[in-house]
């Protein structure tokens, strides 16, 4: 019997194209062609225009890698971010985004959800890509691994943290008084009684708004055990964590009239745990939130919050890190003050 010879299967691989392939389709030498890669105002633009037709035709893609060992900067910037599907997240990262496309550069974003064996993870991962930089809302006030990173040569910028003296650039926002203006607010509608949702988690700008908040408990001369209820919430403290929680603000005796939300999406699920205990905001509870999202304005009532400028502070911590590297750069730090913006979710304390 004659046994059939299976046949034989080619695989043809896919090479890039080289910038040798690049000066003959052109008709020009390698060095012009590096040049309108890289210094183009020294090429005559009848030239430039030929070796970038050469280039589309070809299909001639830039190498990346090869440049950065050449010392070009890379392109790629990494981001570390709490909750990626956060808004207030998705607007710093906005501000970020555009500004590094306006230096001819790509951002990509991390979420640790506030973990910080994903954090470290993520920081080695992104200084092992080789990237331009990172910036990172850390999890926690513990920076040795993110300062290593800078001293090894991969610049870090803090986002929404304050800077630990001059190891490394920082963008923040004045969460104390942050949280002094929610509570400031409530305290003049009448309230004496305030449930706090805080994440258990050792993140500084919660803790931050957390001081913010005793500050103006005691400057009112309360006392925070009396005028205070905490609620902490086990993290990544979700929208439903804080809805939950609400069965235990309305058990309280005394019970709370207003509740603080550590953000607007914490906001978000009191509201709706409120509103199925058949509680009415604000006529029987205020509701305070923190950041200000796209769509506090939009809810039903609109949310009472603290505004923070996202944007901006997505933008400055971009433009930070392009200036690292750069003759006379030193570490800074950019810091924004909040705004209180009062809307229908709060009102006089309900008796």
């Amino acid at each position: 019997m004659v046994r059939k010879q299976s046949p034989t299967v080619c695989r043809v691989v896919a090479r890039r194209a080289s910038i040798r392939q690049v000066a003959t389709a052109a008709g020009v030498s390698m060095s012009t062609v590096s040049n309108v890669l890289n210094k183009p105002a020294v090429v005559t633009l009848d030239t430039r225009r030929r070796v970038e037709a050469a280039m589309a035709t070809i299909g001639y893609v830039r190498n990346g890698a090869a440049r950065q060992l050449r010392g070009a900067p890379a392109i790629t910037v990494g981001c570390v971010v709490l909750d990626s599907a956060n808004p207030f997240f998705a607007e710093i990262g906005r501000g970020m985004q555009d500004r590094l496309t306006e230096a001819g550069c790509m951002l990509v974003v991390c979420s640790t959800d506030v973990q910080s064996e994903r954090e470290t993870g993520y920081l080695d991962m992104l200084e092992e890509l080789g990237v331009r930089g990172i910036l990172l809302s850390p999890e926690s006030a513990r920076l040795d691994a993110a300062a290593a990173v800078s001293r090894r040569g991969t610049p870090v910028v803090l986002v929404d943290h304050t800077g630990p003296g001059t190891v490394l650039c920082a963008v923040t926002v004045d969460d104390v008084r942050g949280g002094e203006l929610a509570v400031e607010h409530l305290l003049e509608l009448g309230h004496r009684r305030i449930a706090l949702l805080e994440p258990e988690a050792d993140v500084p700008s919660v803790l931050r708004r957390v001081s913010g908040v005793c500050r103006a408990v005691t400057s009112a001369g309360l006392s925070l055990s009396a005028a205070l209820m905490r609620v902490p919430l086990a993290p990544p403290a979700s929208v439903n964590d804080a809805q939950a929680a609400m069965t235990d603000v309305l058990a309280a005796r005394p019970r709370p009239t207003a509740v603080v939300c550590f953000n607007d999406m914490a906001a978000i699920g009191v509201m709706r745990g409120l509103r199925l205990a058949g509680v009415t905001v604000p006529g029987q509870m205020s509701v305070v939130g923190y950041d200000d999202v796209v769509f506090a304005s939009e809810l039903s009532p609109p949310l009472t919050t603290i505004r923070q400028p996202t944007y901006r502070v997505g933008w400055a911590a971009a433009e930070l890190l392009l200036t690292e590297g750069l003759a006379g750069h030193r570490h800074r730090e950019v810091r924004f003050i909040p705004d209180l913006v009062v809307r229908g979710s709060t009102a006089p304390a309900y008796r």
